[in-house]
């Protein structure tokens, strides 16, 4: 068989403009989600990159806007990216038709509120509501969370059926992120058979320390949920709260979400 030239050329452009997009992709992953801002070799290393690479990348981010770098050297996300993000979210139909409900949520219990969407094996805040207590949590809009330790990632695992869970949980890589984090696919199972039948699920200081949360899925129609709402309350006041002064508001605002969802 005769391969064109200009054929195979063309192809083994496509892929290694693939790979380097790949890199960029995976240096902005590492700066977002990294708590503070990071030097060039902190990036390298983490992006398993050669250092020369690596500040080609960052130069060429820094550049466009995407990244910025402070006084110090240090990198963190630029104003283009952020600008984009904020205008993505500001424009997401479910973040437009739940904040009303949510704001509802947030100002009844007076806690921090979440609403996340699924990515692939996370999910992705696309909304905070904050509480005015002095209490915050260290999470934005953007912030990504596991699946396996999140109450919103147990929450839309528990609305799939039980073998396409079992598939996506089978994949999954159980990091501890505390202590407390789930440690493994038996234990993940176990605690969804409970959120299922309660209809919530609990982040008991799996994903941040000191730090519990309550999961309800919205479940616009039949299948998965579309999003998730997630109530974050420090463990001192959350011990001392019972489960249903919480989660039957929370259940009523998924419950709203759906009905708007469903006449638009």
């Amino acid at each position: 068989m005769t391969i064109d030239k200009t054929t195979a050329t063309t192809e083994k452009a496509a892929v290694q403009g693939t790979a380097a997009f790949s890199k960029f992709m995976t240096i902005l992953q590492i700066v977002s989600d990294s708590d503070e801002p990071l030097t060039t070799a902190a990036i390298a290393k983490l992006a398993n990159l050669p250092r020369p690479t690596a500040y080609r990348i960052i130069a060429a981010l820094l550049s466009e806007g995407m990244l910025v770098e402070n006084t110090s050297g240090r990198l963190g996300l630029g104003p283009r990216l952020i600008s984009l993000a904020a205008r993505s979210f500001e424009r997401s139909d479910i973040r437009t038709t739940a904040r009303g409900p949510l704001e509802t949520l947030r100002d009844t219990v007076n806690e921090t509120i979440h609403l996340a969407v699924n990515s692939g094996d996370e999910m992705v805040y696309i909304d905070k509501l904050e509480s005015n207590r002095p209490v915050s949590m260290r999470s934005r809009i953007g912030t990504r969370v596991p699946l396996y330790s999140s109450s919103v990632g147990k929450a839309w695992l528990s609305t799939l059926p039980e073998t396409e869970a079992t598939k996506i949980i089978a994949t999954l890589s159980f990091e501890a992120k505390t202590e407390h984090t789930v440690s493994g696919v038996t234990a993940l199972s176990t605690q969804l058979v409970d959120v299922r039948r309660r209809g919530y699920s609990l982040d008991l200081e799996e994903n941040e320390a000191e730090i519990c949360c309550y999961g309800v899925p919205i479940v616009a129609g039949e299948g998965e949920a579309i999003a998730c709402i997630s109530c974050s309350i420090p463990r001192y006041r959350f011990e001392t709260l019972p489960a249903d002064s919480i989660v039957s508001h929370m259940k009523a605002c998924a419950a709203e979400i759906a009905m708007q969802v469903r006449r638009t």
